[in-house]
């Protein structure tokens, strides 16, 4: 096969799910690209910016479809790469807040790839203020913290209890599956009462939103029906959501709660 174009790799954020927050530069890689491999938390609609001609792959996860462990993914990178050219994976959010967006391109630059990274937009800070919450804000916050629910061994992470033990504004990613336990630890560690919300499915149009003290949240959510994605926020701040929003919610949440 006769082939001049550099194997490369690009990883790409998608931002938080509204297809309007991807960058420029984003936009123009994505054009760029030969291969694009895609993840379920990356809107299809930044699709519409490839070339007619490149192959796009899904490969993230989705119920009732074909998972693809990391190690597969890693290999399909350099796969097409050597193959094709240049390779974009597009993440979710910000490829270097819990994307392993450089975990790819180190696998990458091993087998001889040359690689640039394009940030996104994390959902940690847009989903909260795309309905109000900031994370920082004077008076109710002079620091925030991102982390994840869990460890590479499906642990409850560490982070979790160091967060519970803090007064800064506390934003949980992949969380909604371990929200006893957290709520558990914040309680625990005398938050109870501090003021929470849940932003499922922030910056799109189906966003919803939960708000009530931490040791509400998980009647609350069970009330609402929310599920994943969603990103759970835990601070003062919370209660600088948008009252419309609030207000939309807690009617929601009374009106499901009556049908079943």
């Amino acid at each position: 096969m006769s082939f001049t174009k550099q194997p490369r790799l690009t990883v790409l954020g998608a931002g938080p799910g509204d297809p309007e927050l991807l960058t420029l530069k984003g936009a123009r890689v994505l054009g760029e690209a030969d291969v694009i491999l895609y993840d379920a938390l990356a809107n299809n609609e930044l699709l519409q910016y490839a070339r007619p001609d490149a192959i796009t792959v899904f490969v993230g996860k989705r119920r009732g479809l074909r998972s693809y462990s990391q190690d597969e993914i890693n290999a399909l990178i350099v796969e097409n790469a050597l193959l094709y050219g240049h390779v974009v994976r597009l993440k979710g959010g910000d490829p270097f807040v819990f994307g392993r967006g450089r975990e790819e391109m180190l696998y990458a630059e091993q087998h001889g790839l040359a690689t640039d990274y394009v940030p996104g937009i994390s959902s940690a800070v847009a989903a909260a203020g795309s309905v109000g919450i900031p994370v920082t804000h004077r008076g109710a916050s002079e620091g925030f913290r991102v982390i994840t629910a869990t460890t590479a061994t499906g642990e409850l992470s560490g982070s979790v209890a160091e967060a519970a033990r803090s007064r800064t504004t506390t934003v949980i990613l992949m969380g909604l599956g371990e929200l006893e336990r957290i709520v558990g630890l914040f309680s625990q560690h005398g938050q109870a009462n501090t003021p929470a919300a849940i932003v499922q499915n922030g910056t799109l149009p189906s966003a919803r939103l939960v708000t009530g003290t931490v040791a509400e949240l998980p009647a609350r959510v069970a009330a609402a029906g929310l599920g994943a994605p969603a990103i759970i926020i835990i601070g003062e701040v919370t209660r600088l959501a948008r009252p419309e929003v609030v207000a939309a919610e807690a009617f929601a949440a009374v009106a499901y709660a009556n049908v079943a």
